[in-house]
C-alpha cells in the first residue's frame, strides 16, 4: 500500500532534497514547497551532491552549491548544507541519512523527496533496503499520474512512500543545460539570481 501524507507521525518533520542541482531549477523548488505545504515540514535542507556515483560530467561542486544558495535565499523553511561536498568521496543517500540522524536524533522524521523515476531507480542506491528505517520516501509526480511499474518494488519500500501530487512542470537540468549551450538561455526557468550566475560564469556554453 501507497502511503500518503496523513500517514506521517508527529515528530519534528525534516525534509532532504538531494541532488546535484546543475542547475536548480524552479521544478526542484516547486517541488520542495509543495512537499513542505503537504507534510507541514519544518524545514526542507537541499543537499547539493558532492561525487554523485551516477553521474560523471557535471559542473563544479563549489557552482552548484552557489546556484543552491541563490535559489533558495529568503525562504525561511530552506537551507542548504555542504555535508556531501565536503565528504569529499561519492555520495550516498544512505551515508546522509545516517549522518543527519546521528547530528538530529530520533525525535526528527526525515523525509527524502525525490522524483518518481529515481524512486523507480531506487534499487541501484548503496543499502537502499536501510533507507526505509531512516526515512520516509517522499516522490513528486503530477496530479491524476498513475505510477508504473511501482510493484516491482519491494514491499518494505513501497510501505515506505508518501505520493505528493504538484502541477505538471517539466523542466529538467539536463534540457536547461542544452538550451543555454544551443544559446536560448533560461529566463522563467531558474530564478533570476541563479540565471545571472549562470550566465556570469558562462556555466554551460558549448565549448564548455
Amino acid at each position: 500500500m501507497i502511503n500518503n501524507a496523513s500517514t506521517l507521525n508527529n515528530k519534528r518533520r525534516i525534509g532532504i532534497m538531494g541532488g546535484t542541482f546543475d542547475p536548480i531549477h524552479f521544478g526542484h523548488l516547486l517541488a520542495a514547497e509543495e512537499s513542505h505545504r503537504e507534510l507541514e515540514l519544518d524545514e526542507i535542507i537541499f543537499i547539493p551532491t558532492g561525487q554523485p556515483p551516477h553521474k560523471c560530467k557535471i559542473s563544479s561542486q563549489e557552482h552548484r552549491y552557489d546556484m543552491t544558495l541563490l535559489a533558495t535565499a529568503g525562504i525561511p523553511y530552506f537551507s542548504v548544507s555542504r555535508m556531501e561536498i565536503d565528504r569529499g568521496k561519492p555520495s550516498h543517500t544512505i551515508d546522509t541519512l545516517r549522518e543527519l540522524k546521528a547530528i538530529m536524533g530520533n525525535e526528527v522524521e526525515f523525509c527524502f523527496i525525490t522524483g518518481l523515476d529515481a524512486m523507480l531507480s531506487i534499487s541501484s542506491w548503496k543499502e537502499y533496503m536501510e533507507l526505509p528505517h531512516l526515512c520516509r520516501l517522499v516522490t513528486v509526480t503530477r496530479p491524476g499520474y498513475s505510477p508504473k511499474n511501482l510493484h516491482e518494488l519491494p514491499q518494505q519500500i513501497r510501505e515506505a512512500i508518501v505520493f505528493i501530487e504538484i502541477p505538471r512542470f517539466s523542466l529538467s537540468s539536463t534540457n536547461i543545460r542544452e538550451r543555454i549551450s544551443e544559446g536560448k538561455g533560461a529566463k522563467y526557468l531558474v530564478p533570476d539570481a541563479v540565471e545571472d550566475y549562470i550566465r556570469k560564469c558562462r556555466l554551460y556554453l558549448s565549448h564548455k
